[in-house]
């Protein structure tokens, strides 16, 4: 038996990094009563057979955590790509994708790239605020590269972001040999030309994984289903010192009088744009009931 990760799956077939390397795999055993369907991420025991060198998978350990849309286990970051430059990065999706990982227990930093072309000092700023660790980085300049590099070292990390902010330059940028097809803006409606087609664990040359994700898209609002209203305030970090201060029990943090989240906006304690962000996902999940998350957030 022997032990390892899954970096890639494709038409039933699974690639799994081994301490002997990388063994191509097929799933012997059901696991639908457990974890469900093998997913990118997973830490998995196979079976290789002498014959051929392939294997097995015939055993899934319990995942840490998941992403359904990009399917993905066992994250210990989950890295937004933003940018001040265009395509400039909406904030709400930043706001969305950092309230899935903090739901899931999954660390989180925000990469502004492009600081060549703008600084991004702005909204760094906020994050700083929000207690979120934010680098500013340039793929076109390599500016901030080696701290980025540095914070990725021994993680299993996945990048997301808005098309054409990038990612795929910082890929190659960390590791040439990643070599990410690296797709242009275009002109006339501002956006990135799509380039990852699926999710795909990378392995850094000083420790850890990479995977880039297709972009915000992705995190649809599956993800959120998974989170009750009542929860969401846990995922903005910067709310926890007023929690429990409100006026009145059960604030909802939405417009109450005697709110003590909104006496922090208001007073410049949470940056207004978080506070709309929250807003907007409570709005996504307020309806959603206990009875329907056991039944696998759907509706």
């Amino acid at each position: 038996m022997t032990e390892g990760m899954i970096l890639k799956g494709i038409g039933g077939f699974y690639y799994v990094d081994t301490p002997d390397g990388l063994v191509e795999c097929k799933a012997r055993g059901k696991f639908r009563k457990t974890v469900g369907k093998p997913i990118v991420g997973d830490h998995v025991t196979l079976e290789i057979q002498p014959e051929d060198g392939t294997g097995y998978l015939i055993d899934i350990a319990s995942r840490r955590n998941q992403l359904v849309r990009p399917a993905v286990a066992n994250l210990d970051l989950l890295v937004v790509v933003a940018s001040c430059a265009p395509p400039k990065t909406d904030p709400f999706m930043i706001d969305k994708v950092f309230a899935i990982a903090a739901h899931k227990g999954i660390g989180m930093l925000l990469v502004i790239n492009k600081a060549d072309l703008d600084d991004g000092a702005a909204l760094a700023e906020i994050y700083h605020k929000a207690g979120i660790e934010t680098l500013c980085v340039s793929a076109e300049t390599g500016e901030g590269i080696s701290a980025l590099r540095a914070r990725l070292r021994g993680q299993t990390a996945a990048f997301a972001g808005n098309s054409g902010v990038g990612k795929s330059s910082l890929l190659n940028r960390l590791d040439d040999r990643f070599g990410a097809q690296v797709g242009g803006i275009s002109d006339r409606i501002g956006r990135g030309k799509h380039t990852t087609r699926h999710v795909e664990l990378m392995k850094l040359p000083d420790g850890g994984f990479i995977a880039d994700t297709p972009g915000f898209s992705s995190f649809d609002t599956e993800q959120m289903d998974l989170v009750l209203a009542e929860d969401l305030q846990y995922a903005f970090p910067e709310f926890a010192p007023y929690l429990g201060q409100c006026k009145f029990t059960g604030c909802a943090h939405v417009k109450e009088k005697g709110c003590a989240v909104i006496a922090a906006v208001e007073a410049g304690e949470i940056a207004r744009s978080r506070h709309e962000s929250y807003v907007k996902l409570y709005d996504s999940v307020k309806d959603i009931k206990q009875w329907e998350l056991s039944k696998g957030g759907t509706r």
